[in-house]
């Protein structure tokens, strides 16, 4: 096994006996305010660790660190391959410290350690690897003016300077490496606020990055709130770019609080995405990797596959298989190496999950598996949920149309529809991030993928992260802008046009 659970009670130890420090500067501090809030065990519901809570003032302090490192050129003005070479070492240095990230963000996030290490620690160095590779590779191009006379005309592409990287709590580590790794990149400067459920990995970056040899100020990382710390780093008008991962309200808020010195914006947002299974499809494969697109991280994904549409003719068999897997999952504590969904990460997530149950079966819908709390032996305080199975949903309930966040599979049925009526089904929502098609006939599968309106689109493939080198983001109201690949760096940089009168 990868991880190292030997280490676990000198970690916990670790983290209890002190809070944790914001990192500002190149240096570790408690907040101005001196305040601090507690990080909550989501399988026990007990605090384990605090950590500083950063405020507007301490959001001032970093982002004036992140510009005077930026206007000094102390990391912009590296070469491409000097800046390869730092994330590379910071790649070393995550995958050197796999066990104590992972068992960190277990504690954190709740999800299971394996989870956390291969979604985590292992993704995350890839995201640095990968983009170590493109610090290199950022260039221009030449073109020939029509203007008269004779000229040399040329593009650079620049840094964009400080950004504000704000990162979600289903995935916070790879989250917020996913988003520095680009940035750094090409020459970028970063002030990262981490979600207040699971700021803990974060302040392990810090160690690291600081451990790795990064410039005074070219990451600070500030714990906080996102009503204070998050609202403040999103108004600094010393920011010049926010790339932000999370609910699609607060993305819009976002957009908002950007106009006043119209800084760059990336927003991956919320999704509703859909799963369409053909009387064709392998139903070997397509049941458990529909049932694991959704149940998997309970179901705390954004491209998590919520809306299922099945053919009538697999039907029965398609459902009966996933009130099988759904009631065969091991839940329980993410440290023990055989629990298979751990529970959610907060009360207020338990709740807002719970809630959207009961309002389906209000309106009809059936809990064909699970549809309630899970009760786990010696973690009667952690949220834990069934992973749940609703038949007979339709659109304009409240769990069909809004995003959930949790382990809540709406499943409606189509009969011999065209193509374009089942296209009109699946992309019945404001969103537009995710997709997945089930069927033999790639064909079917193509033209499908062709019609639905969504940012990516898996055939005959399950859950899995994704990969570095793929654009990540959505149609609609799923965001603005695509993260990873060349798209994903290309977007913290600037082109200026230069043209020579020869």
């Amino acid at each position: 096994m990868p991880v190292d659970t030997s280490i676990l009670p000198d970690l916990r130890q670790d983290l209890a006996a002190r809070s944790r420090e914001l990192f500002i500067g190149g240096k570790f501090q408690p907040a101005q305010s001196g305040e601090t809030f507690a990080v909550i065990d989501p399988a026990t519901g007990e605090e384990f660790a605090s950590v500083a809570s950063g405020g507007a003032a301490d959001i001032d302090l970093a982002v004036k660190a992140a510009r005077k490192c930026f206007d000094s050129a102390a990391w912009s003005g590296k070469t491409p391959a000097e800046r390869a070479r730092a994330l590379t070492r910071l790649a070393d240095l995550v995958e050197a410290n796999g066990s104590r990230i992972a068992l960190t963000e277990t504690l954190d996030n709740g999800m299971p350690m394996m989870m956390a290490f291969f979604g985590g620690v292992a993704a995350a160095s890839e995201q640095l690897r990968y983009n170590a590779g493109w610090a290199t590779k950022l260039n221009g191009e030449t073109f020939t003016p029509s203007n008269p006379g004779e000229w040399h005309a040329f593009t650079t592409r620049e840094p964009v300077g400080v950004v504000g990287a704000i990162v979600p709590w289903n995935f916070p580590f790879v989250m917020a490496v996913a988003k520095i790794a680009p940035a750094l990149a090409a020459g970028c400067t970063v002030v990262l606020k981490p979600a207040e459920q699971t700021p803990l990995s974060a302040v392990i970056l810090a160690e690291l990055i600081a451990e790795a040899g990064f410039p005074e100020g070219a990451v600070n990382i500030v714990t906080g709130y996102g009503k204070t710390a998050g609202a403040a780093l999103v108004e600094h008008p010393l920011v010049d770019k926010i790339s932000f991962t999370g609910s699609t309200a607060t993305g819009k808020g976002i957009v908002h609080a950007c106009t006043g010195n119209l800084k760059r914006v990336t927003l991956e947002l919320g999704g509703k995405s859909p799963v369409v299974i053909f009387d064709d499809a392998d139903l070997a494969k397509a049941i458990p990797g529909t049932a694991m697109g959704i149940f998997g991280n309970a179901g705390q994904v954004c491209a998590a596959g919520s809306r299922l549409f099945v053919h009538e003719r697999v039907r029965d068999q398609v459902m009966e298989g996933l009130a099988g897997f759904a009631r065969s999952l091991k839940l329980g504590s993410g440290l023990s190496p055989d629990t298979q969904m751990g529970p959610l990460v907060s009360q207020v997530q338990f709740d807002r999950v719970s809630s959207y149950i009961d309002s389906a079966t209000s309106e009809g819908a059936t809990a064909v598996a699970g549809g309630a709390a899970a009760a786990v032996e010696g973690h009667e305080g952690g949220f834990f949920m069934q992973p749940t199975v609703l038949s007979d949903t339709a659109p304009g309930m409240k769990a069909v149309e809004e995003e959930i966040f949790g382990p809540v599979l709406c499943t409606q049925t189509f009969g011999d529809d065209d193509l374009e009526q089942v296209a009109a089904a699946a992309n019945n929502t404001t969103f537009g991030l995710s997709s997945a098609i089930w069927t033999r006939d790639m064909s079917t599968g193509l033209k499908l993928a062709k019609r639905i309106r969504a940012g990516m689109v898996r055939i005959n493939g399950g859950a899995g992260g994704p990969d570095p080198a793929m654009p990540l983001g959505g149609f609609k109201q799923s965001g603005w802008g695509r993260e990873n690949g060349r798209n994903g760096i290309e977007a913290y940089t600037e082109i200026k046009s230069v043209t020579i009168n020869l």
